[in-house]
């Protein structure tokens, strides 16, 4: 194995990861050799399929219940975490929510639902995470491409929050650089899940956007997780990186 992507041992942490592109992080790195801790809501027998398969990669694997709009349950899941793995080299902010509605109509707790589980969650799973990861650790952050190219007008809160990441993530990365530990963030388009299917009512519009052409499916976004935790991107701090079949070109 190439040692620049080698990732044997180390030990993950997935939010929000019993099904989709989080599912598809969570087994792409336990193939790469990680032992993967994943939160889930509310779709436990997801999230212990998920384990189950882990496990039969070999690998050390946990499924923890966690709310992530909720602090206590953040600062709780962390802390199971690492109790479960010994320590935590690789942290994946994938959980968030998805809610739509033009702005003159969006209920003001439906925003605050949104603040709470895509802005404020990732902030208070990295802040808990931090004190944990050691030189050469890594936080990786899932957003969406919409976050740069918003369509459709029910959408401008939604993006909103996820354009927050921008910040987040390149302020963090300054913050934690003299530490040896990385921040990214990748922004995948239209993806192939239960949520958003390739044959769903809307795909062919959106497929009309991507130069591309295609949905894009986890294994795509998983890709850019493993190369983002490995040695090989030592040097890639504070980026954001489009998996998005061209939609953002």
């Amino acid at each position: 194995m190439n040692k620049d992507f080698e990732l044997t041992n180390k030990r993950a942490l997935v939010t929000g990861a019993s099904r989709g592109i989080g599912a598809g992080i969570a087994l792409a790195l336990a193939e790469q050799g990680v032992d993967v801790a994943i939160t889930y809501e509310r779709s436990a027998e997801l999230a212990l399929e998920v384990v189950s398969k882990i496990k039969a990669l070999g690998r050390n694997a946990i499924a923890i219940q966690a709310d992530s709009g909720n602090p206590e349950a953040i600062k709780r899941s962390v802390d199971d975490a690492v109790s479960a793995l010994g320590g935590i080299d690789i942290l994946v902010n994938n959980a968030g929510i998805a809610l739509y509605n033009t702005v003159a109509e969006f209920a003001v707790e439906d925003i605050d639902t949104l603040l709470k589980v895509n802005v404020r969650g990732p902030l208070l799973v990295s802040q808990a995470v931090i004190p944990h990861l050691t030189k050469g650790g890594r936080i990786i952050t899932i957003d969406s491409a919409g976050a740069e190219r918003i369509v459709g007008e029910p959408g401008t809160v939604y993006f909103m929050t996820k354009n927050a990441l921008h910040s987040f993530t390149r302020g963090l990365a300054r913050e934690l650089g003299p530490k040896d530990i990385t921040v990214n963030l990748i922004q995948p388009g239209s993806t192939n899940t239960d949520m958003n299917p390739e044959d769903g009512e809307f795909s062919d519009f959106q497929r009309s956007l991507m130069p591309l052409g295609r949905y894009s499916e986890p294994k795509d976004i998983a890709a850019a997780v493993t190369f983002f935790a490995s040695p090989a991107a030592r040097q890639i701090s504070g980026a954001i990186l489009n998996v998005d079949g061209g939609l953002n070109t």
